[in-house]
């Protein structure tokens, strides 16, 4: 049995990270600040007896001396808003959660010669100009724009990481993670399968940003986690960074007809303005995951889409 933290455990990808691996017989520690997290989640996992919830935000650096994280082997730093509507609207909060955050978990990781998982995002390779996107290519992101603040913000973590690697031998792997969906995802979470998937159910105008013709790929969150595992427990993915995504590319218009056809939805495709900087192509190149991990993604946007669609409606 290992003692794991997870930061942003109230959120989607921790919340699920959190029941799998208690579900494992492992004993988890949480920590969320509540910003974007949702009580539900923490209701949930509080069921099982080896999980331990702090409300506590990582970006105060008393968390490196708090009573509850000593000893901790494994430390998954999720923490971040990941929603363009919730790190537009805590931008400053989102730069300091995935710099200072991430420098105070990392300083957790050496002095408990922990190992740790970084979240960054497929985001930091922006608009790219390289496609699909390995992780040898270094991107192409506007700072002077709204998605700055988590797109850098996210590149600087990776940074931090690479210092703790390079100057103290701390034990750090960095996932870019591309979209991840299931029914775990917030239906007010604003990302596009949620917003989707519930304009569909609806029989809201399914709204496509743009032209529809930019470009996805959505990986089934079972698939996401099983990947973040790999990074962590296996050895040969200390100092290294992967892509965490499926590498199978819709558009969004695209997407958007899957979604109503699955859900035999009435809803009307309307098209409203691109956002600004918003990528038109996005694509993970998992070569390195698949040789060095052994991981790929195994569930279909269909598969995938089905589960969420049916458990959305049962809530609804």
């Amino acid at each position: 049995m290992s003692n794991i933290l997870i930061t942003g455990v109230a959120g989607f990808i921790g919340n699920t990270l959190a029941e799998n691996l208690l579900e494992s017989g492992h004993k988890v520690t949480g920590i969320d600040n509540g910003y974007t997290g949702r009580a539900e989640n923490i209701i949930k996992l509080s069921a099982y007896r080896n999980f331990h919830y702090i409300e506590y935000d990582v970006t105060d650096d008393s968390v490196i001396n708090h009573p509850s994280l000593q000893p901790i082997k494994m430390i998954y730093h999720l923490a971040s808003p990941a929603s363009p509507k919730w790190y537009q609207a805590a931008p400053f909060e989102t730069i300091t959660v995935n710099t200072l955050g991430t420098k105070y978990m990392l300083e957790l990781a050496k002095i408990n010669d922990a190992k740790l998982l970084y979240s960054s995002t497929s985001e930091i390779y922006g608009n790219p100009n390289q496609h699909p996107q390995e992780e040898s290519y270094n991107g192409n992101v506007n700072t002077w724009g709204p998605r700055a603040c988590y797109d850098e913000s996210k590149r600087l973590g990776e940074v931090y990481c690479y210092l703790y690697h390079s100057l103290y031998n701390t034990k750090v792997t960095v996932a870019r993670i591309f979209n991840s969906y299931s029914a775990g995802l917030w239906k007010k979470d604003g990302r596009v399968m949620s917003n989707f998937v519930m304009q569909a159910l609806k029989g809201e105008d399914i709204t496509v940003y743009g032209d529809g013709k930019q470009t996805r790929t959505f990986c089934y969150v079972e698939d996401t986690i099983a990947g973040l595992k790999k990074m962590m427990t296996n050895e040969i993915a200390n100092g290294e960074i992967f892509n965490i995504g499926h590498p199978q590319e819709y558009t969004i218009t695209e997407v958007a007809e899957l979604v109503k056809s699955l859900t035999h939805s009435s809803s009307t495709i309307v098209y409203k303005d691109l956002p600004v900087d918003d990528p038109q192509k996005r694509c993970p190149d998992i070569t390195k995951a698949k040789e060095l991990l052994g991981w790929q993604p195994k569930i279909s946007l269909i598969e995938g889409l089905k589960r969420m669609i049916s458990e959305y409606r049962n809530d609804l």
